[in-house]
């Protein structure tokens, strides 16, 4: 494993993993510790509050049900990732790539989004009230039953 991703993951007391800093200045693919390696990334149901996780390779990761409230995901991967019912409350999103990303029924409450490539992603059923969508890409995204209460959706221009 990597130094800077082993530096990362570390056993807490509760024997539960923690993710702290996974990322330098490059990205780094969290893949490898997906079994077999190179397999998807099964995170289903973790907790990664405030999880710095800029730049990482999350491509096809399970992280339905986790709990990413104020995650730093800025500029990371999450291509065709599940996050279905998945906390990303303040979640920092932007620039980050979501190409047919699951999102059904996850809270993006108040989530920055700017400039994210959310093309083909199902977002039905989505909570993205307050969130800031300013020059993200929407091409194709499902959004049936969202709520966009009070979400910024705008050219970076405008």
């Amino acid at each position: 494993m990597p130094s800077s991703l082993a530096s990362a993951l570390r056993p807490s007391s509760s024997g539960l993993l923690m993710l702290g800093r996974c990322c330098s200045s490059s990205p780094v693919s969290l893949r490898m510790l997906s079994e077999p390696p190179g397999s998807p990334l099964y995170l289903q149901g973790v907790r990664l509050y405030r999880a710095d996780l800029s730049g990482c390779d999350l491509t096809e990761a399970n992280l339905s049900g986790s709990t990413l409230r104020r995650a730093d995901l800025h500029r990371a991967i999450l291509t065709e990732a599940n996050l279905t019912a998945a906390d990303l409350t303040r979640a920092d999103l932007t620039e980050a790539t979501l190409r047919g990303a699951i999102m059904c029924g996850a809270d993006l409450t108040g989530a920055d989004l700017r400039g994210a490539d959310l093309t083909g992603a199902d977002m039905s059923w989505t909570r993205l009230v307050d969130a800031d969508l300013t020059g993200a890409i929407l091409s194709g995204v499902e959004l049936a039953g969202a709520d966009l209460s009070g979400a910024i959706i705008a050219s970076p221009d405008d």
